[in-house]
């Protein structure tokens, strides 16, 4: 392989690297976060969905 080959290889995978990291990134923001706490003071739901 030529090294412009090699080096169009590495520059897709890491393309494709960076765009799975956005993607899940992304997914995790956009699931709704639940917290539920239960101390002294009672039960206590806090959430952003």
């Amino acid at each position: 392989m030529s090294k412009n080959g090699l080096y169009t290889l590495i520059g897709v995978l890491a393309l494709v690297v960076v765009a799975l990291i956005g993607y899940v990134i992304y997914d995790q923001s956009q699931k709704p976060q639940l917290e539920i706490r239960v101390d002294k003071g009672g039960i206590q739901v806090n959430g952003n969905g």
